[in-house]
């Protein structure tokens, strides 16, 4: 998905995107991925990219979304010893604590994990998306963890499938990031928009 699109709202723009996915058999379960974050064919790719960028590199305690579509990024991102805080699947507004990697599943969680009512010292997030664009605009699911971004003051990254990138997403955005994993590397939004991302 290239140029700019025609406007449209933000429900129809993830169902071109859900079903431009499906369609290119671009995703994994959960299917159809129509109503969730889609777990991408290269997330694993995507991960690896955001992790290796100099920004996120540096990075030693980060805020990662409950997606399966990020559960690469957890594994990496606890391998080389990063604290993460991951949603808690039954306590709204709470955390799990992580430091083992096998708390890069969600099933793990619990046993490996220790509830955290705020993501203390966090640097910044990852949070999923269906679409983004290349200003850093961020659409979402619609509902659910993240939804609106997070709004703590920390930088807000993503990953996406080439089939989720944008040049202008054609309706409001959800949140705004300032980095874009992908399978081929990482879009860094320019800096005016940047710090759009981050009011």
């Amino acid at each position: 998905m290239t140029g700019t699109p025609p406007p449209t709202s933000p429900g129809a723009q993830r169902d071109a995107v859900w079903t431009a996915l499906l369609r290119a058999r671009a995703c994994a379960y959960p299917l159809p991925p129509h109503g969730h974050h889609p777990h991408f064919t290269g997330a694993r790719e995507a991960a690896a990219a955001l992790r290796a960028h100099p920004e996120v590199a540096a990075l030693r305690t980060l805020i990662v979304g409950p997606e399966r579509a990020l559960q690469p990024l957890r594994r990496l991102a606890l391998q080389a010893g990063v604290t993460l805080y991951v949603p808690h699947q039954h306590k709204a507004g709470w955390y799990w604590q992580l430091r083992d990697p096998a708390g890069a599943v969600l099933k793990a969680m619990p046993q490996v994990g220790e509830p955290r009512l705020r993501p203390q010292g966090a640097q910044a997030a990852v949070l999923a998306c269906v679409a983004a664009d290349r200003a850093g605009g961020r659409l979402g699911k619609g509902f659910g963890w993240g939804a609106q971004g997070l709004k703590l003051g920390v930088p807000e990254y993503t990953l996406a499938h080439p089939l989720m990138l944008l040049e202008t997403l054609p309706c409001p955005p959800d949140s705004w990031v300032s980095l874009i994993g992908l399978p081929g590397g990482v879009v860094e939004v320019p800096r005016r928009a940047a710090g759009h991302a981050l009011d």
